[in-house]
């Protein structure tokens, strides 16, 4: 359990996130999904890299219990980078990402999507960010890669959720499986990938982000800066409290 990488198959990585119950991440399990996806890209064995989730969903997000057990700030702070640096990652992978998404995708895990060079889910996966509803901003960067702006609005102010049907009519989903092909799914587009020359595959990635028309970093970065302003302001600790009252995850 935790954060592994593995080789599927020649020119693959695959990096699994499988941390029970729902792929919610601690501080240190956003650093070690950051250095996951960095060590698979410098790894020049590799052309292409599959990230994908064990259990109920892809991720959940940050660890709320682990926030909310933390004295101060110090938690908040580390989610914050851990998610920067995670997030990050996956963007300035230097080969391209596949996200194989199921079930649940939800803050943290948009910021992974979102950031992927390509989308693949289950049937019965669904995308959202319920930051609002938890006190905090954040991943409206990402979303708005996957949805129009608009209906990015609108998701972030209702806390809506999106299926995986109507994000591949947006173009921004590749392909939609039955959960059990996932992964046979996403490997099969990887490995079409890993079977171009790696140098152009890699220059291909870098040259894409280069003509990128948003920072992604910078752009998130901002928006993390609301997140501090709401918890400084005792929203962030009164959402967070009142989630996991009420069950939380």
């Amino acid at each position: 359990m935790g954060i592994s990488a593995h080789s599927p198959g020649q020119g693959i990585a695959e990096v699994v996130m499988d941390v029970p119950p729902v792929n919610a991440l601690t501080v240190q399990g956003w650093f070690d999904l950051a250095d996951a996806v960095r060590a698979a890209g410098r790894d020049p064995a590799n052309r292409v890299v599959v990230l994908r989730a064990e259990g109920r969903g892809f991720n959940a997000g940050v660890d709320l219990k682990e926030m909310q057990a933390a004295r101060g700030f110090e938690a908040l702070v580390g989610a914050n980078r851990g998610c920067y640096a995670a997030f990050a990652a996956v963007y300035a992978c230097e080969v391209p990402v596949i996200a194989a998404v199921h079930g649940f995708c939800l803050g943290g895990g948009v910021g992974l999507a979102g950031n992927a060079d390509i989308v693949i889910a289950s049937d019965d996966a669904y995308f959202g960010l319920p930051e609002v509803e938890r006190g905090a901003l954040g991943a409206a960067t990402h979303l708005a890669r996957l949805v129009p702006q608009h209906l990015m609005r609108a998701m972030v102010y209702t806390c809506r959720n999106v299926t995986a049907a109507e994000l591949h009519a947006f173009g921004s989903v590749l392909e939609v499986t039955p959960r059990d092909g996932l992964r046979a799914a996403a490997l099969e587009v990887a490995a079409t990938i890993a079977a171009k020359d790696p140098y152009v595959i890699r220059r291909a990635k870098e040259s894409l982000n280069g003509i990128d028309p948003i920072d992604v970093n910078r752009s998130y970065r901002y928006e993390q800066g609301f997140t501090y302003e709401l918890n400084l302001m005792g929203a962030g600790d009164r959402h967070r409290d009142a989630f996991l009252t009420d069950g939380g995850r």
